[in-house]
């Protein structure tokens, strides 16, 4: 029995940085990643319950972290050592040890997962994603599960969650579905906002593709088109059985958009452009093709969870375009996951499993799974 722990090492989270600079997910042979044995965490209050995760996937937050590529920002709402992992489908452990209901984790450390009353005045809407009090309460710091001392996380074979936290997962999806439970949940947070006029998608990863799920599989009323852009061949092969109008590549965009809304061009800059941009990439460069493909007045919606990044805003001012962030998700979204799971048949969307003893060999696949033709990989803890 063991899990995978993240400590605070700074020398090694600077050697990942270099080794994950070379080879995307190389951070995780040379970083602060250890396999160690299982821990048995204490309960915080006696309502809190054990689970034994089935699977559990590798997020791009994961992989950020792991090749010391994840931005400051982060550290004051993480508690170390910490075991990652919070896109989890689970058994909760019954108190005669036996496995209980199957379900599926939604990893927010809010205010009444961490013994907080009166809980804050996004709490109280049911905006867990928004909590302000996510460094508070009876548990250490921690912006979710994963990332936390207290909780442990899905890469184990034990970890502690608060009832708030468990969704119960339909006895007709299988493990291998309900693993997409938490990032489809962040991809229909996402698709919320859909419009129904032309939209572009960067980005054809796991939530680019989840997110274009997700739009289609609740919006039949498109107005206008919707773009995708991909680099990988199973990337624009997905994107277009998932409903995209058109699939191409970031240098093919402008001229799509460009086609799409009758633009001209002064410069390299569109003179009108898609009214909704959902960036599922998050860096310097995808942030800047936003901008330029964004029509004035418009909207760029940041899905993908950026770092450190160095922008042109000329033309957000001069064309009075909003830039959002769009982080996590609300329960409601989660039981929307679940339908658009159905809808689309999304376990396909899990390309490989590895042991957490292979951790090495999962993270490079996943760090690569674009060009490798995957989508997902997840850790399988079944049968320990």
């Amino acid at each position: 029995m063991s899990r995978l722990v993240f400590s605070r090492k700074p020398a090694r989270f600077a050697l990942a940085r270099v080794a994950g600079s070379i080879m995307p997910g190389a951070g995780a042979s040379f970083g602060p990643l250890a396999i160690e044995p299982d821990e048995e965490l204490p309960l915080p209050t006696p309502e809190w319950v054990r689970l034994k995760p089935r699977l559990a996937g590798i997020c791009g937050s994961d992989l950020a972290m792991i090749d010391g590529t994840a931005s400051a920002y982060f550290d004051p709402l993480v508690s170390y050592p910490f075991t990652p992992g919070h896109e989890v489908v689970a058994d909760v452990v019954n108190p005669d040890g036996t496995a209980g209901r199957r379900v599926a984790l939604v990893p927010v450390l809010s205010c009444i997962t961490r013994g907080i009353d009166p809980v804050c005045p996004a709490c109280a809407t049911g905006q867990i994603n928004l909590c302000e009090r996510v460094a508070f309460g009876h548990l250490e710091p921690g912006l979710q599960t994963g990332f936390c001392s207290d909780t442990g996380g899905g890469w184990s074979n034990e970890m502690i969650a608060h009832p708030s936290q468990l969704i119960d997962v339909p006895a007709d999806l299988s493990d291998e579905a309900a693993v997409l439970i938490e990032p489809t949940a962040c991809a229909a947070h996402a698709a919320a906002r859909y419009t129904g006029d032309e939209t572009v998608i960067l980005g054809a990863g796991t939530l680019g593709l989840l997110t274009l799920a997700a739009i289609t599989a609740r919006n039949n009323d498109r107005r206008g088109p919707i773009v995708v852009t991909a680099r990988y061949a199973e990337q624009k092969r997905l994107a277009k059985q998932l409903g995209a109008d058109v699939v191409c590549t970031s240098d093919e965009l402008p001229r799509w958009v460009r086609s799409a809304s009758k633009s001209l061009m002064v410069g390299d800059q569109l003179t009108c452009g898609a009214r909704h941009v959902i960036d599922c990439v998050g860096s310097t460069e995808s942030m800047q093709q936003a901008l330029q493909v964004v029509a004035p007045g418009g909207d760029v919606q940041l899905v993908g969870m950026p770092s450190n990044v160095s922008l042109e805003l000329t033309s957000l001012w001069h064309r009075e375009v909003a830039i959002r962030g769009c982080y996590a998700y609300s329960h409601a979204d989660f039981h929307a996951a679940i339908e658009i799971i159905r809808h689309h048949d999304l376990a396909r969307m899990l390309s490989a499993t590895y042991s957490l003893s292979d951790y090495t060999d999962a993270i490079a696949h996943a760090a690569s799974a674009g060009r490798r033709g995957a989508v997902k990989i997840a850790f399988d803890m079944r049968g320990k």
